[in-house]
């Protein structure tokens, strides 16, 4: 055993020395032939720890981002010429496959629309077609929400080197917000054929590259390390995020909560059962999350409509691998604030999907000042900012 990881410990200093050296140089082929040795020795999970240890290096996401896709171009072959043993029929990662095969299929159907409204140059009906194709692409974004909210935390339990995580959600961020810009650029007529040109590159490479490191690289190590039956427990609740293209056939079954009947909770101004804290907190217009003083999620209401999606898996995780590690600084910043006493709150607005959003953070303190968590409480105020004089209780 020891033997196995001191190869492995040389390979990763290895890989280490060469995407150091592709930061610094452009020529791949040269960048190939000496380092060709440890780019055929390499093992799939040898790229998860490596990113793990690039992550804990704090190099810029872009720049890191940019060496990840050089480094990975050259393990390209080695990696798919790798044993791959696809997951077990229906279980959870398969209808993750399953979704990754639509999708590669829907980005195949675009190809040609594509290359047809460059020939005709911003045809009208060309451009609808382009629309459509695209919004069913943005649809994807259920599947990486599905990721970063069920499969995310399960990883980071059982894979002391998640760190990988973080890379792979920028990479989601980057496919969302292009999709998002190509519809809009479509939408009113391509004036820049270059430019949308440059990000439909973009969609295609990141979208087939975040599906082969998932299936090649990702899978199999999470199948190694996560139980099974803890990662078929997802699919229930992925159905209530909905997958994009590919849906078990599956009936989500809620969880039923004890309600202690007969037996009351003294909450100081008043006394509730728990089934009534419950749906006291789920009828609120507002969505809650609570973090405690370890800066552990514990708690998430679950109203109607949600403004930004929860999962159960998230239930005992760290908050700072709950945000993308391009805004994350901003969440610990006001956590820092709020323990160190320098703060009690922190209210930032949106616009989103046309909504305008209010997000607010608390600290909660005890009765002696004592640090025990923030709780973020998220609102749609569109409604709210177009309220004009009075409308008494009476006009009800």
């Amino acid at each position: 055993m020891s033997e196995f990881s001191n190869h492995r410990t040389q390979r990763l200093e290895k890989l280490k020395e060469l995407f150091s050296a592709i930061l610094r140089s452009d020529n791949v082929k040269e960048l190939y032939e000496k380092y060709k040795g440890i780019i055929c020795l390499c093992v799939p999970t040898d790229i998860v720890y490596l990113v793990d240890e690039l992550v804990k290096m704090e190099i810029p996401m872009p720049e890191l981002k940019k060496g990840i896709n050089k480094l990975l171009n050259l393990l390209y072959k080695t990696v798919a010429e790798y044993p791959y043993f696809p997951p077990r029929e229906k279980s959870f990662l398969w209808v993750c496959v399953e979704n990754n095969r639509l999708m590669l299929q829907k980005l195949t159907e675009l190809k040609p629309v594509i290359k047809e409204l460059n020939r005709k140059n911003n045809s009208d009906g060309l451009s609808k077609s382009a629309v459509e194709k695209l919004v069913e692409l943005e649809n994807f974004s259920k599947y990486y929400l599905i990721k970063e909210n069920l499969l995310f935390p399960v990883i980071e339990k059982h894979v002391p080197e998640f760190r990988c995580l973080s890379v792979m959600w920028s990479f989601h961020d980057d496919i969302k917000r292009n999709l998002k810009r190509c519809i809009e650029i479509a939408e009113k007529g391509i004036s820049d054929q270059t430019d949308f040109n440059r990000l439909i590159g973009e969609i295609y490479f990141n979208m087939s590259a975040v599906k082969f490191r998932e299936e090649r690289i990702l899978f199999p190590l999470v199948e190694e390390k996560v139980p099974e039956k803890e990662l078929d427990g997802l699919l229930a609740e992925a159905l209530e995020i909905g997958f994009p293209f590919y849906e078990p056939d599956l009936i989500a079954n809620e969880s039923k909560i004890d309600s202690m009947p007969g037996q009351n909770m003294n909450l100081g101004t008043g006394n509730l059962t728990v089934e009534q804290v419950r749906l006291l907190f789920n009828h609120l217009p507002v969505d809650l999350t609570f973090v405690d003083e370890n800066d552990k999620v514990q708690y998430f209401s679950a109203p109607k409509k949600r403004i930004f999606p929860r999962t159960k898996a998230i239930i005992g995780r760290d908050v700072h691998n709950c945000h993308p590690k391009e805004s994350v600084h901003v969440v610990e910043k006001i956590i820092r604030s709020f323990k160190a006493g320098e703060k009690d709150d922190a209210s930032f607005w949106i616009t989103m999907n046309g909504e305008m959003l209010l997000i607010q953070y608390f600290a909660i303190r005890d009765d002696s000042g004592a640090y025990k968590g923030v709780v973020e409480v998220s609102q749609e105020i569109t409604g709210i900012q177009q309220l004009t004089g009075e409308k008494k209780l009476l006009d009800w």
